[in-house]
């Protein structure tokens, strides 16, 4: 090899190669704290990552926080910077690229730009879910499609939202679940239900019973024992018990022992607990990542 080309291959393995994008975390989501009655962020690790300053904040999702500040709400990305301005009565967290929101006493959806998808005409409605959104038309629940059509007409004196391809719905003073095409799959025979996931869902099989849990079957697979019962999330479940709340495994065996008054479903690896009048995160073993505050 001649003196250039040994110089210029030198040369080349001093230039630094070019940074690489740093990926970020498959879940990065933010979780909302209070701390001195103001709403903040807090990252998977506990860590602070938007002072509390906030009337109220939902956790985020969709890369999206939902805020109340002065009496109106609006959306902050992952810096707080304000990305849809203050401006709804009511507002929830982003589902399926649309939320829900509320002016003028009705409720409607917007999308991330914040421009009107679905516009405000339902007394009640609740966020999308696989595609669906329930809403009351005077006494009785159904459920509208994403351009705000009536796919399942109202119909229901009570309604959950789609999870795993059904929906619980009450007829006739009892609990059951139809599909997406408003068909019944499992009779109305509970005095209450909740949503499907991981294949299982939480209802009351009699009058003044416990609760326990179904699979898509309708057949009953952890007993009735429960004060009250939520859907699964990341393997576990929130239970209460006379003692209180703590969260069972896929087998109805206590994985975190009854301790807190509230205990929510587990997102992103953390579950939001309340204690007294203060609230904390916790991991899936009952660690605190951020110590109950108010």
């Amino acid at each position: 090899m001649n003196t250039r080309a040994l110089l210029l291959l030198t040369l080349l393995s001093l230039v630094p190669a070019p940074a690489l994008p740093q990926a970020r975390p498959a879940d990065d989501r933010l979780f909302a704290v209070v701390q001195n009655a103001r709403y903040g962020y807090i990252d998977r690790t506990g860590k602070l990552a938007i002072p509390p300053q906030f009337d109220y904040a939902w956790s985020f999702t969709e890369d999206l926080g939902c805020v109340s500040l002065g009496g109106k709400y609006s959306y902050i990305d992952r810096a707080g910077k304000t990305v849809i301005p203050p401006q709804f009565e009511r507002a929830w967290p982003f589902s399926e690229g649309l939320a829900l929101v509320s002016l003028g006493g009705k409720h409607g959806y917007i999308d991330k730009t914040g421009k009107t998808a679905i516009p405000p005409q339902f007394g009640r409605a609740w966020p999308f879910s696989e595609g669906l959104a329930r809403v009351a038309v005077g006494p009785r629940g159904g459920y509208i499609d994403r351009t705000g059509k009536v796919v399942i007409n109202p119909q229901f004196w009570g309604a959950g939202d789609f999870s795993e391809g059904l929906a619980p719905v009450a007829l006739r003073s009892r609990w059951g679940y139809i599909d997406r095409n408003g068909k019944v799959v499992i009779n109305p025979q509970f005095w209450n239900a909740g949503g499907f996931s991981e294949g299982m869902a939480p209802v009351i099989v009699k009058s003044g019973g416990k609760w326990g849990y179904i699979d898509t079957h309708g057949e009953v697979v952890i007993g009735p024992q429960f004060n009250r019962a939520w859907p699964f999330s990341e393997g576990l479940a929130p239970v209460e018990t006379p003692e209180g709340c703590g969260y069972i495994d896929i087998t109805g065996k206590m994985s975190i022992y009854v301790q807190f008054d509230r205990a929510d479903p587990f997102s992103g690896g953390l579950a939001r607990v309340k204690i007294g009048r203060k609230y904390g995160y916790i991991d899936r073993n009952g660690k605190y990542i951020w110590n109950p505050t108010e």
